[in-house]
């Protein structure tokens, strides 16, 4: 017990002194307030025409983000937005984790013909442009939050695979494994109990990158047309104000904006998650 909190803040001291890493943790976390109290700070439909349309930001107190062209309060909006983002990046990225962990154990623990039917199968994925692929996958099963999330999570999974494998060739054939195996430990058993958790700090690394990818996939998706309408998206909204772009550019910058910032801040944390869970960086 003494051990693990010891290590634990061992890995918190590595993770603070990356300031990066502790700047967009900090701005991570507001946004993830703002989500959870999106329905205390907005309530109601944050669809609805509350306003004139086109009020600029400061033009009215009550809209301190102004409105969009049909009246919408664009702070709600953006509110709101935060916790359709945030599900949809993390759910997909638990969605991409799952399946690139399972396959990638099972190739690289196994390897023969198996590795090599798998990892064909992950390159025939990879072959398919992810955007076009998400975009058919939702067109397909409708533009609803739940086929949102499978389409990006279907997409994404190849990379993870292929670190969950690299780490299960590296892992595979270690003394405490073979240890294993001469007690008569099964298969399984020896995947899930013994090799995964020393597998499993540059998955999750990976994993804080699928969500930003996951963000910016939701983003396109709804910038399109294709996402869910009744619920409030900032690349919905960015996609709404495409066409005034000459005269009301804030409706696009506002909702641009926070999707690169918080895409900016996930890679942050990643790489502060990197140096932190990284044996060859803790010394840096």
């Amino acid at each position: 017990m003494a051990s693990f909190a010891s290590s634990r803040f061992e890995f918190l001291g590595r993770f603070a002194r990356n300031r990066g890493a502790l700047a967009g943790a900090g701005l991570i976390l507001v946004v993830a307030l703002m989500a959870v109290f999106a329905s205390i700070l907005y309530p109601g439909d944050p669809l609805r025409i509350v306003g004139m349309p086109e009020l600029w930001p400061g033009e009215d107190p009550e809209f301190p983000l102004g409105t969009d062209s049909l009246g919408r309060d664009i702070l709600a909006m953006i509110v709101h937005g935060a916790r359709a983002t945030l599900l949809i990046g993390l759910f997909a990225s638990a969605v991409a984790t799952f399946i690139g962990v399972g396959v990638g154990a099972t190739a690289g623990y196994f390897g023969g013909w198996v590795d090599e039917i798998v990892m064909r199968l992950a390159e025939l994925f990879q072959t398919i442009p992810n955007l076009i692929f998400v975009l058919t996958i939702v067109v397909i099963l409708g533009s609803t939050l739940d086929n949102i999330v499978i389409a990006i999570g279907v997409v994404s999974w190849t990379p993870i695979a292929r670190m969950t494998r690299a780490e299960f060739l590296a892992l595979r054939d270690r003394e405490f494994v073979q240890a294993c195996r001469s007690m008569g430990m099964g298969d399984f058993k020896i995947i899930v109990t013994e090799i995964l958790p020393n597998a499993l700090p540059p998955v999750i690394v990976l994993s804080s990158l699928v969500v930003a990818g996951a963000i910016l996939f939701e983003s396109a998706v709804s910038f399109l047309g294709l996402g869910d309408p009744n619920v409030a998206s900032w690349g919905r909204l960015v996609g709404d104000g495409r066409q005034l772009i000459r005269s009301s550019w804030y409706i696009c910058a506002i909702p641009g904006v926070a999707i690169m910032l918080t895409v900016l801040c996930l890679n942050l944390v990643g790489d502060g998650l990197n140096d932190a869970l990284n044996p060859k960086l803790r010394d840096r």
